[in-house]
């Protein structure tokens, strides 16, 4: 049966992890059906189970997407989910509708692509909506969250990884920076914040202190920084020291295991806010 415009599904454009699947939760204890749109190698046979509706595509098929939706009379979606972003260079597998958005786009980074594809949506009818529509629940709080806080060595580390983790933002590179005694060790770019903390936390030997903001101007449709369990697994790994998190700006997965994990290694996790002159507060 062909669902018409006015029915109660939402479209799903997920990638891999958890976020899809919380979201179908979350929309469908709110009452909505779910029309997903899952891609090949990233989003987990799970997430596509829960759905009402499901479509597979590669990574470019928008126009096999478009069609799913059109067909199911979808006028809403949210994009959902990490995508791993070096496939751009390997694995793309582009139908005639994938390959005309590709080539409109003079840049090839994450806001970019993502603003395209929601403004290609829209002159076809569909919505991208926020990605926390139904999720508020899961962005960062502000404070400390576990038993350790920050010494003042600490703080000062994360006001100074703060401000270069906002300008590494401003340029669209990444959300993620490594310092340690306000000296920055690794810039998060293409390769993700796991790969990140990994590198910059070898080149600290320990004590690392890692930093993840908002971009200027981010979109909540799409993007959000995130952070979860395996991240703080990847920073005990390097013997890391500190996790901060800018507050209400990024969502937090797993946050009693988090929790617990950080006290378990002796990591500061906390959520920063920045006030409106500047000063951090937490």
């Amino acid at each position: 049966m062909i669902e018409t415009a006015a029915s109660s599904h939402i479209g799903v454009i997920a990638g891999g992890g958890q976020f899809p699947l919380l979201f179908i939760e979350a929309a469908k204890k709110a009452g909505r059906g779910v029309a997903l749109v899952a891609h090949v190698g990233e989003t987990p046979p799970e997430t596509a189970a829960l759905a009402d509706l499901s479509c597979w595509v590669k990574l470019g098929q928008f126009g096999k997407m478009l069609d799913f939706f059109q067909t199911h009379g979808i006028t809403e979606t949210v994009l959902l989910g990490a995508i791993t972003k070096t496939k751009i260079f390997t694995n793309v597998f582009p139908d005639l509708r994938g390959l005309a958005l590709w080539n409109e786009m003079r840049v090839h980074q994450d806001d970019h692509i993502l603003r395209a594809v929601a403004r290609a949506l829209a002159k076809e009818g569909i919505t991208v909506r926020e990605s926390t529509m139904y999720l508020q629940h899961l962005l960062f709080p502000t404070g400390v969250l576990g038993k350790k806080r920050p010494s003042s060595e600490q703080r000062d580390d994360i006001a100074f990884g703060f401000r270069k983790a906002r300008a590494i933002g401003e340029l669209d590179i990444g959300q993620c920076v490594v310092v340690r005694d306000r000296a920055v060790l690794a810039v998060e770019a293409i390769e993700g914040t796991d790969a990140t903390i990994r590198r910059g936390g070898q080149l600290a030997k320990e004590k690392a202190v890692v930093i993840k903001v908002k971009k200027p101007g981010q979109d909540f449709r799409f993007d959000l920084p995130a952070t979860g369990s395996s991240t703080i697994q990847t920073l005990a790994e390097v013997k890391g020291a500190v996790l901060a998190v800018e507050a209400g700006q990024s969502l937090i997965f797993d946050r009693d295991e988090m929790i617990a994990q950080a006290d378990k290694a002796g990591i500061v996790l906390v959520g920063v806010e920045e006030r409106a002159d500047g000063s951090l507060n937490y």
